[in-house]
């Protein structure tokens, strides 16, 4: 017969005035526990609100200051949210949660079900086998299931290709199948291990020194060198889907381009580079089109970099006003001047800061009319570019106009050295740009397609600092154009890359675009289903 045990109790004092002190310090140990709970609740609160506007604030470059401040608000709110965790735990350690209706316990998010593709292991504890009470016999009413989610770690093992010889006991010919293609030639790195390094350093930004040592605390030797080796052939093996992606995004009737810097180690010290994105997306104007992006590296910001990423191009680029683009547009040009289009993002963002800082009225004001534009906009998205030129015409154009009409007048009562003004005169010395818009329904109203592009970059640089060299920004130009491509076109990196240097090797050359994410993720799930 199984009993429950009730452990034995502390004597309790029979003192009155102990007890009663005992109590009050009891009470007023809960007391501080829940002031600092609260207070750690809205310190946290406050926090997350802060980096929340930072990041909203962080487009592309930043300084350095700015990073920093925002890398120690993400920490200290790591630590506030540990320490309230801490200081709830410490004032309820009731496991059960029976008593866990208390004010001062922290507002959690609502907790979803667990993903309903992972698999299910159940584990349940052994009941009773008679009734605790009467030891008569028990018969199941049901049963609570709680779910935790739980992690395996990751596996480590050596496939070997073993190929067996023949011989012919006529002619004693020996017979061998052939060995198979390698990602690598004589390498000893599967393709899925292969995706995994890759995916670590260009889509999370983990150096390759760092990957080691996780490695190596694993039971796996794996030098820098040696990672850094399969990275540089993998590149190789990868580049001819490059160049189709690259001839993908200049088939375009309209790109997106932006720039952002890149640390370049240099000898006692470093120096700053460019990396280049041009993006082709039809879909806001409901192209049939996959959409594709082209990373390019180059030493330093001049103007004839884009001059020869651009060089074969002649229609609609997307961009921010850098001077470094004008070239492009000059009537003169070969093999034809391409079509400039303003980001209105870019010219509300600098409204957006002074009405946000400096409370300036009439930076408010356009930041107001400009919105205005932008949600019309928003309800013709992924139309046909002839509706949404329609559209535009009947609903956008009077808008635009009564904006210019208004930041003239406003602009003019101004001083010279306004910064409202100076913001300002950044869209009405480009008018003809920022409205080109309205005549175009392939013009989107911004330059974002491109700045998501590069925003991996600019998160990325806190974790691996600097590029090795011009030459490794050159191949990291080159890996991010595969990975930001194949989640454009919403592909796992990862499995895609895995199953692409799998087959690459001996792939018929004439079939490469079987390869490209756009036209890989329909054939993956036909060979899912025929397996």
């Amino acid at each position: 017969m199984n009993r429950s045990v009730t452990p034995a109790l502390d004597p309790v004092p029979d003192d009155i005035p102990l007890l009663r002190a005992a109590l009050l310090a009891e009470q007023l140990a809960r007391r501080d526990a829940e002031a600092r709970a609260s207070g750690a609740e809205a310190m946290v609160a406050y926090l997350k609100l802060l980096i929340a506007k930072l990041k909203h604030e962080q487009f592309g470059a930043s300084s350095e200051r700015g990073r920093k401040l925002l890398d120690q608000m993400e920490l200290q709110l790591e630590e506030l949210e540990a320490s309230a965790a801490e200081d709830e735990a410490m004032l309820d350690p009731d496991p059960a949660g029976q008593f866990a209706a208390r004010g001062a316990a922290r507002r959690k998010p609502v907790r979803g079900p667990l993903p309903a593709h992972l698999p299910r292991e159940r584990v349940v504890i052994p009941g009773p086998t008679a009734c605790p009470c009467c030891n008569g016999k028990l018969a199941k009413l049901g049963e609570d299931v709680t779910e935790t989610l739980e992690v395996i770690p990751r596996q480590w093992k050596v496939i070997q290709t073993v190929r067996e010889r023949f011989t012919c006991r006529a002619c004693e010919t020996i017979t061998q199948p052939p060995a198979p293609f390698h990602t690598i030639a004589r390498g000893r790195a599967g393709p899925e291990l292969l995706a995994m390094i890759l995916e670590a350093k260009f889509c999370q930004h983990l150096p390759l020194n760092r990957q080691s040592d996780s490695f190596a605390r694993e039971g796996i030797e794996l030098d820098t060198s040696t990672l850094a080796d399969w990275v540089g052939a993998c590149t190789a093996a990868l580049a001819p889907l490059l160049m189709l992606i690259l001839a993908h995004v200049m088939q375009g009737s309209r790109i997106h381009g932006d720039d952002t810097t890149v640390p370049v180690l240099a000898k006692g010290r470093t120096t700053t580079g460019r990396l280049w994105a041009y993006v082709r997306d039809d879909r806001p104007f409901g192209g049939p089109a996959p959409p594709a992006a082209m990373f390019y590296y180059s030493p330093d910001r001049r103007g004839e970099h884009p001059r020869r990423h651009l060089a074969g191009y002649a229609s609609i680029l997307q961009a921010d006003a850098y001077a470094g683009f004008n070239e492009l547009y000059h009537p003169g040009r070969k093999p034809g001047p391409m079509t400039e289009a303003g980001c209105w993002a870019h010219g509300r963002r600098k409204l957006f800061d002074l009405a946000q800082l400096a409370r300036a009225p009439l930076a408010a004001e356009a930041v107001r009319r400009i919105d205005a534009i932008f949600d019309v906009e928003r309800s013709i998205n992924g139309l046909p570019a002839e509706q949404r030129l329609a559209v535009r015409r009947q609903h956008v154009a009077p808008l635009v106009a009564e904006l210019e009409t208004w930041m003239r007048s406003a602009r003019g009562r101004m001083s010279r050295h306004a910064e409202v003004g100076r913001a300002m005169d950044y869209m009405l010395k480009r008018w003809d740009t920022f409205s080109r818009f309205l005549s175009d329904g392939r013009i989107c109203l911004t330059n974002n397609a491109a700045e998501r592009a590069l925003r991996g970059v600019a998160l990325g640089r806190k974790a691996w600092l600097f590029a090795g060299s011009d030459r490794g920004g050159e191949r990291a130009a080159a890996m991010y154009s595969l990975i930001a491509t194949a989640k454009l076109n919403d592909v796992d990196p990862r499995a895609w890359l895995a199953d692409v240097l799998r087959r690459i090797a001996d792939h018929p050359a004439r079939r490469l675009d079987e390869l490209l994410p756009w036209n890989w993720a329909p054939d993956q799930e036909r060979r899912i289903l025929a397996a």
